[in-house]
């Protein structure tokens, strides 16, 4: 059953059907479903549609990065293939393939150029395509440039969640490229095949694919995790930070198998200026390739949200044969060896503070199998039948625009299964959907499952979200949820960077005035 409180919206969607018929303009808002019926199917459209056919049951697992864009296969009439959850593929509006997630985009190509001929059908009479439902599929359009990404999915997310894994997709490749040289290559020639400059980029795309599937919290709430640390010790490695500068250096980061332990910014580079929470995300991301493993390596990569036209020279070192990852992004493509140094300094300056030791004995906890891991069990919340949650605070202290984050505990029994955890990100999406729709919107939603409860719940303060033993009652319900707040109050310091620290460099400026002081926390901006 269903508790909720309501609150008011619009959207602004664009169907469309294969049989005959099209609607456009003035976007179709979702019909709110009844609030005491079982989660329902995100999105009411529906049609047939010969591109696409039922699939195999719902609980196909998904496959593993051995099937993704360069395995073998991918022609439509596969079985395997066809059983597959969720398809994101990737072309050029000429209809040259570029990506998919699964098997290989020759044998996909008739498939991809029917998606381009939807596309310009619907161009051809001044709209656009964003979605289709066909169904129990849907799928997502989404147009960059003179790129085409589509995502045809199973599962339960919204449009706005496949998209949002669209625009992801877009930022990774973006990251390599940048948007200014995507768009030139194309003026050029229209039909060019953009994989010769994306050769090895698949495996990271579907790595990326993978980590949303496994975690969704990072895209969901639009936040960073951060590693549970002692407030001193963390904000002793922030001020290690500021003080380690090289010449052009704008970004120091400290991270621990894709989570946050501390970064630092120069004003001098940054100044006014807030790196989104999905730039840090995709870096973070970025850092944790295989070809990161170990040693120290540069390379230039693009910030999408920050800049999608430029790049960064990226230095990326491995501390002490350890996860610990030191990320230094500058703007200065000969300071390598000025980058080294700082690196040295860092890692002689942790061994002193005896950083090394709480960060291994974090990574140890986390199970490197799963770069993004949690460094906690459930258990340590203290309230009995409370299985897993995800808490993103609202409020920031002091008037610090500092970065989004969130925090989980790691999957535990009776999540142990790919099965079982991926029914749970399924139900995490509907919750989601739920809070956030855009004809709508809820603040809280308390739902009874088969296997678990779960209670979602959004103020001006947190959005929470969590599972709970199918045992848990209503009032039981609320008394978990009082627990798990106090204990993240209690543990707020440790689990979150409360007070960023302040810029490396000295301001060239005057001392700025006390309403601007508040403001130059860590990826602050106007």
């Amino acid at each position: 059953m269903w508790t909720s409180l309501r609150g008011r919206g619009d959207t602004l969607e664009v169907y469309f059907g294969i049989r005959g018929h099209w609607r456009s303009g003035p976007e179709t808002k979702e019909q709110p479903p009844d609030l005491l019926s079982p989660l329902p199917q995100l999105e009411a459209p529906s049609c047939t549609c010969g591109l696409w056919s039922p699939a195999a049951s719902e609980n196909s697992p998904m496959g593993g990065p051995e099937s993704g864009s360069g395995g073998q296969g991918g022609d439509p009439s596969d079985e395997d293939w066809r059983s597959k959850r969720k398809h994101v593929f990737v072309l050029s509006e000429a209809g040259k393939p570029i990506y998919s997630r699964y098997g290989s985009v020759e044998a996909l190509s008739t498939t991809m150029g029917v998606m381009t001929a939807l596309v310009s059908f619907v161009q051809s009479a001044g709209d656009a395509i964003r979605a289709i439902y066909a169904e129990d599929h849907k799928l997502v359009f989404l147009q960059q440039g003179p790129l085409l990404l589509v995502a045809v999915s199973r599962t339960p997310q919204s449009a706005s969640q496949l998209r949002g894994e669209l625009l992801a997709v877009h930022a990774q490749i973006v990251s390599t490229l940048t948007r200014a040289s995507v768009a030139r290559i194309f003026a050029r020639k229209q039909n060019y095949d953009l994989r010769r400059l994306l050769a090895g980029s698949e495996r990271t795309l579907d790595r990326l694919l993978d980590s949303m599937e496994r975690d969704p919290g990072a895209l969901l709430l639009g936040a960073v995790r951060c590693v549970p640390l002692a407030r001193p010790l963390r904000e002793a490695l922030g001020a290690l930070l500021r003080r380690c500068t090289a010449p052009g250096l704008a970004l120091s980061v400290l991270a621990v198998g894709g989570r946050l332990v501390t970064a630092a910014q120069e004003r001098t580079v940054l100044a006014e200026c807030r790196l989104d929470p999905a730039d840090l995300q995709l870096l973070l991301d970025w850092v944790g390739a295989p070809a990161f493993a170990a040693g120290e390596a540069w390379a230039p990569v693009c910030l999408p949200r920050f800049n999608p036209d430029g790049f960064f020279y990226a230095y990326v070192a491995r501390l002490d044969a350890m996860p610990v990852c030191l990320l230094l992004l500058g703007t200065d493509p000969e300071a390598f060896h000025d980058m080294a140094t700082c690196r040295r300094l860092v890692e002689d300056g942790m061994h002193t503070l005896g950083a090394m030791r709480a960060l291994r004995e974090a990574a140890s906890f986390s199970n490197a199998s799963s770069a993004s891991a949690p460094a906690y069990s459930v258990q340590a919340v203290g309230a009995p039948g409370l299985r897993h949650f995800l808490y993103k605070p609202l409020d920031i202290p002091d008037h610090h625009r500092q970065l989004p984050q969130f925090t989980s505990p790691e999957l535990e029994a009776p999540y142990s299964r790919e099965e079982e955890r991926q029914r749970l990100s399924d139900l995490y999406h509907r919750l989601h959907a739920r809070l956030h729709s855009t004809s709508r919107p809820l603040r809280l939603i308390y739902h009874v499952a088969e296997k678990e409860t779960l209670l979602a719940w959004v103020t001006s303060k947190f959005e929470l979200y969590t599972c709970l033993s199918p045992l848990v009652t209503k009032a039981g319900a609320i008394l978990v949820v009082t627990k798990l707040l106090r204990w993240v109050k209690k543990e707020e310091d440790r689990l979150f960077i409360r007070y960023p620290p302040k810029y490396s460099t000295p301001p060239a400026a005057p001392a700025a005035s006390a309403d601007q002081a508040s403001h130059n926390g860590l990826f602050t901006g106007p």
